[in-house]
């Protein structure tokens, strides 16, 4: 964008202007960043985050750590890409990763889940040894090729391409036959109440399918996903034997998750 168009847009100064400008941007890019919007703009982060909230009321976006995605519905090519996604929130994905990865020891058989932060997890673990991993998302198998140490398992199935993942009667029929001692699952929301939930339907399928198979549940997240809730549940909070996220989670909700008797590992933001 030149200068003068930036200069231009700073000088919105109305509500319903500025919101449509970050739609169209939604629209055109799949991803949004708050900071991003406050420099150009010239507003707030607070109100950007006024802004967001209320185009997620409206269902054209969703909001993430940091900024926001389209909803599915209202993007042309379908649900934002795994690069849109990963360009939410990565400091944040690492250093959950990281937690996640330390619990990793030899000989453990483990499912990763698709998604941006089990993404973060197969790079860290590059370096562990006699570890066993089954996933259905490309992009974690294509961190894993270089982790030695890690035997490599592949759901097959149907592929998702923007979200690079199987999915469908082959990808869970794959899982009915082995035991894991850890599976890593990313979401999508999380209410204490409700459950955790995705937005898609296939996906959370497959996902219950995961946990009947793993003796420990662990959820991967940031704090953005707490007190959300999508349309296709998987399973409900009571079943989750440790959810890693930041230390932004909401204090109901961490208070909430210890009295369930949840293991919850905070990770700086």
């Amino acid at each position: 964008m030149s200068s003068t168009d930036s200069s231009a847009e700073k000088r919105i100064t109305g509500t319903s202007e500025r919101r449509e400008q970050i739609i169209q941007r939604l629209r055109a890019q799949g991803s949004v960043q708050v900071n991003d919007l406050s420099h150009l703009y010239g507003v707030s982060t607070v109100t950007i985050r006024n802004d967001l909230a209320f185009l997620e009321k409206q269902g054209i976006a969703v909001r993430a750590y940091g900024g926001a995605l389209i909803c599915e519905s209202n993007s042309p090519g379908g649900e934002p890409s795994v690069e849109d996604k990963s360009s939410l929130n990565t400091a944040v994905k690492r250093s959950i990763a990281q937690a996640a990865a330390a619990l990793v020891k030899p000989g453990h058989r483990i499912i990763l889940d698709s998604g941006t932060t089990t993404f973060e997890i197969a790079r860290m673990l590059r370096q562990h040894t006699d570890v066993i991993a089954m996933t259905n998302g490309m992009n974690v198998a294509n961190a894993l090729l270089e982790a030695e140490g890690v035997e490599l398992l592949m759901t097959g199935g149907h592929l998702r391409r923007q979200s690079q993942s199987f999915y469908g009667d082959q990808a869970e029929q794959s899982l009915q036959n082995y035991h894991f001692d850890l599976l890593f699952l990313g979401v999508d929301a999380i209410d204490l109440d409700r459950g955790v939930s995705t937005h898609n339907e296939d996906e959370a399928r497959l996902n219950r399918r995961m946990c009947e198979v793993a003796e420990r549940i662990i959820v991967v997240t940031d704090s953005s996903k707490f007190n959300r809730l999508s349309l296709h549940k998987i399973i409900d909070t009571q079943r989750i034997d440790m959810i890693i996220t930041d230390e932004g989670i909401p204090v109901e909700s961490l208070h909430g998750l210890q009295k369930s008797g949840i293991d919850v590992l905070l990770v700086k933001q």
